[in-house]
């Protein structure tokens, strides 16, 4: 499949009949609302126009343009600011993804939200970035009108990490790149003292802080940090942190 714009709209992810751009106004206002909440980048993509309905002014997605000016560029921006091999990845995710959601009831689509990691590519730096993708407004059918995606910079280092997950589901499901095909897993369940650990972590405390904190010796809280670190298959307590907050665990 060639990389162009055209590409990332196929059958699957087509609009039923136009939609009420009468509510456009009130569906970015309150994108722009929580763009101001969060340190993360948002955006709007419009499946019916095939473009950006919304981008925020977050400096971390726009490569040193304006959000304006990433809005009119719309899928441009991914062909212009993403290497080559990335730009099929997102083609292949953005198929896989939509017959997936294809699959559930369009009454349990809005559930479902899809994460994966690409680099963005400003001059000579090259950044992973986290993506998230959910759908915010449907026709009748259940087809997608609107995608909210919400940006953020990436804990892993290398693209992929594709995963959809169902909100109030403990299974997720990920996307093996070689096989083309979806997987399912099972969330891992944290233990109280494994919350306790990541909570104060994020809180920024060292391990003999956590220690005290958490009335453990620290020998005790490093043994828990380890087993963690194995139960998620990551390799330090950032990814640990990311992990637990993009899969919901806390």
């Amino acid at each position: 499949m060639e990389n162009k714009i055209e590409n990332f709209f196929f059958a699957g992810n087509a609009v039923s009949g136009e939609p009420d751009y009468g509510l456009a106004e009130t569906f970015v206002r309150t994108a722009e609302a929580f763009a101001n909440a969060t340190y993360q980048s948002v955006y709007i993509i419009d499946y019916f126009r095939k473009n950006f309905l919304y981008v925020s002014p977050n400096p971390l997605f726009l490569c040193g343009m304006s959000a304006e000016k990433v809005k009119e560029l719309g899928y441009q921006f991914y062909l212009d600011h993403l290497p080559a091999d990335e730009v099929a990845m997102l083609l292949e995710i953005n198929q896989a993804g939509f017959s997936f959601i294809n699959k559930v009831s369009p009454a349990g689509r809005k559930r479902y939200t899809i994460s994966y990691d690409f680099h963005i590519i400003n001059g000579h730096d090259k950044v992973l970035i986290n993506h998230k993708l959910t759908g915010f407004a449907y026709q009748p059918d259940g087809s997608v009108w609107l995608g909210l995606s919400v940006v953020s910079l990436s804990t892993h280092s290398n693209a992929g990490q594709i995963t959809m997950h169902c909100r109030g589901k403990r299974e997720y499901w990920e996307y093996d790149m070689q096989s083309h095909k979806w997987e399912i897993h099972d969330t891992p369940v944290l233990n109280e003292t494994e919350k306790k650990i990541l909570t104060l972590s994020i809180q920024g405390l060292t391990i003999n802080a956590i220690a005290e904190r958490a009335h453990l010796a620290v020998d005790s809280v490093k043994s828990a940090r380890r087993r963690l670190f194995e139960k998620l298959e990551v390799s330090n307590i950032s990814e640990a942190i990311s992990y637990a907050t993009n899969y919901k665990l806390l």
